[in-house]
């Protein structure tokens, strides 16, 4: 196993040297200007391409397991995927909330790996799109409507491993993984790596160093050779291409917790339809509505669905796994009369929280979770 004790040497020299490590694995950005922010295939079918984004087309949804396949999966970057070899990356733990800094190899953590985790992955702007659309004034950034998610069967290490393995002190407050992937520039600003600090409960609660997604190594665009996956955390905090992780006795913070994404944690809940958005459907005719709820505190009470704009609510029948940090499908039989027709999804979690008709509106357009108004036509 190879695991590497970094003892005699400053917590300053060590950083640099991570940091150095880091960028010699990260795609310089000479060589990924240009091309293509997301590596796998995007068909039109079953993604919305928004170039260094892609959202997950919820109609093609429809004919999905309980778990996304990997190919369908929603990507989110905020650069681009970096190209990064297994045999030379390794993932440092350093910090002064550590006593035994260490390094492990790929081939290290995959002798570890024996934890795994059924969990969403979700953009903490998905929905923003219906700020403008349902409430009133716009927020700014990728308009996703409800497809910046997708869960996955996720296999690797306890965060919580590899912290005791580097000798965790009791007196740790901060977590602060780091990817790998390029440096974020906005506006002439360079953010560094997209890197978020955790508070030490959540590190050793569920937190997973995943190495595979859906019984395989992990694709480029999710994060290979190996991400984090925080259950029930808004996106950002499950960061892909990890590289480097520092343990902190004070406050960590860095701007993907102060400049973007302030204060955000768990996911509320949502609901979405597995139809095309202004979608026909045959009138007259018996259809069955299907769609799937989720939330990041606890698994899903009820879904309530509506065809009549609200008017009328009837509860959706639960089928399936309703597992914790992950969502559970439901289904509702429907004879639509000819004409325009808005559905409405709203869902109820184990901990009380139920979809609000609005949300309070943020610039950035943050954790919209109000119940969404769906059109469909019955021809």
């Amino acid at each position: 196993m190879s695991i590497v004790l970094i003892d005699n040497i400053s917590r300053r020299d060590l950083l640099k040297l991570g940091a150095a490590g880091a960028l010699s694995l990260a795609l310089p950005r000479a060589a990924w200007a240009g091309a293509p922010a997301i590596v796998k295939p995007l068909p039109p079918e079953w993604f919305i391409d928004y170039g260094t984004n892609a959202e997950m087309r919820w109609d093609a949804a429809r004919d999905q397991g309980y778990l996304i396949d990997t190919a369908r999966f929603f990507v989110r970057n905020h650069t681009s995927t970096p190209t990064i070899d297994a045999g030379s990356w390794r993932l440092r733990v350093s910090g002064d909330g550590v006593r035994r800094p260490l390094e492990l190899s790929y081939k290290a953590l995959e002798k570890l790996a024996c934890a795994s985790e059924t969990a969403f992955v979700e953009c903490a702007g998905n929905g923003r799109s219906f700020y403008g659309t349902q409430q009133g004034p716009p927020a700014s950034g990728t308009q996703w409507k409800l497809g910046a998610i997708g869960v996955a069967r996720w296999r690797g290490v306890r965060l919580r491993d590899v912290l005791e393995r580097a000798g965790i002190r009791r007196d740790a407050v901060d977590v602060m993984p780091a990817g790998l992937d390029p440096n974020y520039v906005s506006a002439g600003v360079d953010y560094g790596h997209v890197r978020r600090p955790l508070p030490v409960a959540k590190a050793l609660d569920d937190a997973l160093i995943a190495l595979e997604m859906n019984g395989k190594a992990l694709p480029p665009d999710h994060g290979f050779p190996a991400r984090l996956v925080v259950p029930g955390w808004v996106g950002v905090a499950n960061i892909k291409w990890l590289g480097s992780i520092d343990v902190s006795t004070s406050t960590l913070t860095s701007p993907f917790n102060t400049t973007f994404y302030p204060g955000l944690t768990r996911q509320n809940v949502k609901s979405a339809f597995e139809l095309a958005w202004d979608a026909q459907l045959p009138a007259g005719e018996r259809t069955t509505l299907t769609g799937r709820s989720w939330s990041g505190h606890a698994p899903i009470k009820h879904v309530e669905v509506s065809t009549d704009g609200g008017a009328h609510w009837r509860r959706a029948k639960l089928r399936g796994p309703n597992l914790r940090n992950a969502w559970v499908r439901w289904e509702l039989p429907w004879i639509p009369r000819a004409g325009a027709h808005e559905l409405l999804a709203r869902a109820s979690d184990r901990s009380g929280l139920t979809q609000p008709d609005t949300v309070e509106f943020n610039s950035a357009g943050y954790g919209f979770w109000a119940v969404v108004r769906h059109p469909v036509t019955a021809l």
